[in-house]
């Protein structure tokens, strides 16, 4: 047995109660001080985003407040207490919710653990009506792009946005079917 496949099977991903939100918001900052890593460079610094702005985002009053509308919803994946990466995903309307984020954390990166964040949380939609999951990548996020499109979804469109942070950028947004 390859060892992602090990690896992938001692990871359990659950839908986060508020404590897990609480730990999550706690990691993110801790590990998002580190400007050299890698979830910094890929998440932060190629967009330009300012430190303040990543701060109040990964919050705990950010997050806990999301998840408190009842739209949003975290998957984390756990590798025994250990949290490798979660899913953030809102719904927009009855029937489209978008995949705000997904992070898989720098030690379990290409182990699996993004495709089950990802499934688990394309069930949780389904089981909620949603008819079309929504994801967006930055046109020069190679890897993000090719991970959606291994997973189906469909590119739908191409927009130059300006960012809440001032900067311009390319956004490319996908669309996968999940229940017809």
């Amino acid at each position: 047995m390859p060892i992602w496949r090990m690896c992938q099977a001692l990871i359990k991903i659950k839908k986060a109660a508020q404590k897990d939100i609480s730990a999550l918001s706690k990691l993110l900052l801790a590990l998002l001080e580190n400007k050299n890593i890698q979830v910094y460079q890929d998440n932060v610094a190629k967009f330009g985003i300012p430190e303040d702005y990543v701060k109040n985002a990964f919050a705990e009053e950010t997050l806990l407040k999301a998840a408190a509308t009842g739209k949003t919803t975290f998957h984390i994946a756990l590798d025994g207490d250990k949290i490798a990466g979660f899913a953030q995903v809102t719904l927009q309307d009855d029937y489209i919710a978008e995949l705000e984020r997904i992070i898989v954390f720098p030690q379990y990166v290409r182990q699996g653990v993004g495709t089950q964040l990802l499934h688990k949380a394309i069930i949780d939609q389904k089981q909620k009506g949603t008819k079309t999951l929504i994801a967006n990548a930055g046109k020069d996020e190679a890897h993000a792009r090719r991970f959606y499109e291994k997973n189906g979804f469909t590119q739908i469109s191409e927009t130059l946005i300006d960012a809440p942070w001032g900067k311009k950028l390319t956004l490319v947004t996908y669309q996968l079917h999940i229940n017809r």
